[in-house]
């Protein structure tokens, strides 16, 4: 990309000022960021122009529609309470002939305010950011509680499926494409004995037990902003794969993303558990905001959400590796094993520590802190 190029595109999204300079985001690995600075008023003005990777969102258009639905609503609650939204909610500037994207030769682009004195993690061990990151996810959801999820589209399917998932699974070990089921026999041994655990939430679902709501689908720490200054919590980034789900499955991948004891793909296992502390630091952020939304099996099974999104995600790795690495990117041959190893690890402390967890969400559902 150039500066005629950028600023060609930021002029099909009536960005006003004197176009100054832009440069590349090297993080996230699916689409392609920039950050453009315009002079305006005195001062920079710092805009976010992103061009959307539509081989892995087949349907932009669609998801732009649910994005640009769900975060004019929350800045409309946000502003029913009285408050800013500016730094609070993400927006999206539209384009000359009033969509929230533009589409040429070059791909498919959107364009949103850069929230100022803003910082992002990608991992952390301060408790303060841990339980920031569960208010912000709780807050995100307690906005949305009442929208017409109906209306979403639905951005990837089946994608947390799990009932779809082991199905994959066994497809693959009897396929053994890459001839690797013989050195995983232990590993295809223990997450077919997990599979009721796995499969217990979506079949809840499925029996009308548990409500679809919207649901974010990459609750990490790094997917919120946070004051550089206080790291109190702004707003929730990443909002492609918003679609119906369960907020289960969203408390459960926050869980399992920032309260393991090691990391993703750590090959000592005895490393790998829950981090108590980080736990409770997201469910004192988290529960205590969305609580008063939540049906009582809801409440009932936000523990289990952790368990069941950490057995889906490496049973996603396991797959992957039989299948000869199609779907993740690797370091080394084993590193989706590995992962899969370190998940599993990870699945078996929470089903251990399973009661103590439920606890800790019931100490926080006395706390709720109502949005509506």
């Amino acid at each position: 990309m150039n500066n005629e190029k950028i600023k060609e595109l930021c002029d099909k999204f009536s960005v006003k000022g004197e176009f100054r300079s832009f440069k590349k985001i090297e993080n996230g690995h699916i689409n392609q960021t920039y950050v453009v600075y315009y002079f305006r008023d005195g001062e920079i003005k710092d805009y976010i122009l992103q061009r959307v990777n539509t081989y892995v969102f087949k349907e932009p258009v669609s998801m732009m529609e649910n994005i640009s639905n769900i975060t004019e609503y929350i800045r409309a609650k946000i502003k029913a309470e009285g408050v800013s939204a500016k730094r609070l909610v993400l927006h999206f500037s539209t384009a000359t002939d009033g969509k929230y994207y533009y589409e040429d030769e070059s791909g498919f682009w959107r364009c949103s305010r850069y929230i100022d004195d803003s910082v992002t993690f990608n991992s952390t061990e301060n408790l303060k950011v841990i339980e920031e990151t569960g208010k912000a996810f709780g807050e995100f959801q307690t906005y949305l509680a009442d929208y017409p999820v109906k209306e979403l589209h639905i951005a990837i399917p089946h994608f947390h499926n799990t009932v779809m998932r082991y199905r994959t699974f066994y497809s693959s070990v009897a396929k053994d494409q890459s001839g690797r089921r013989a050195s995983v026999e232990k590993e295809i041994a223990e997450y077919s004995a997990l599979e009721d655990t796995a499969c217990e939430m979506y079949k809840m679902q499925r029996a009308g037990k548990l409500p679809l709501k919207v649901t974010h689908n990459d609750t990490k720490c790094n997917n919120v902003l946070f004051d550089k200054d206080t790291f109190e919590h702004l707003a929730v980034l990443d909002l492609d794969t918003v679609m119906p789900g369960l907020i289960g499955f969203d408390f459960g991948d926050a869980i399992r993303f920032i309260a393991n004891t090691a990391e993703e793909d750590e090959k000592d296992l005895e490393k790998a558990g829950l981090d108590f502390d980080k736990y409770e630091a997201f469910v004192k952020g988290f529960v205590p905001v969305v609580g008063d939304t939540l049906t009582d099996y809801e409440k009932d099974t936000l523990a289990l959400g952790a368990i069941t999104m950490t057995i889906e995600c490496g049973l996603r790795f396991l797959t992957d590796y039989i299948d000869g690495d199609k779907y993740f990117g690797i370091s080394y041959p084993d590193h989706n094993l590995d992962r899969a190893r370190c998940q599993l690890a990870l699945a078996k402390d929470m089903i251990k520590k399973y009661g103590e967890m439920k606890n800790i969400v019931e100490k926080y559902l006395k706390c709720n802190i109502s949005h509506q």
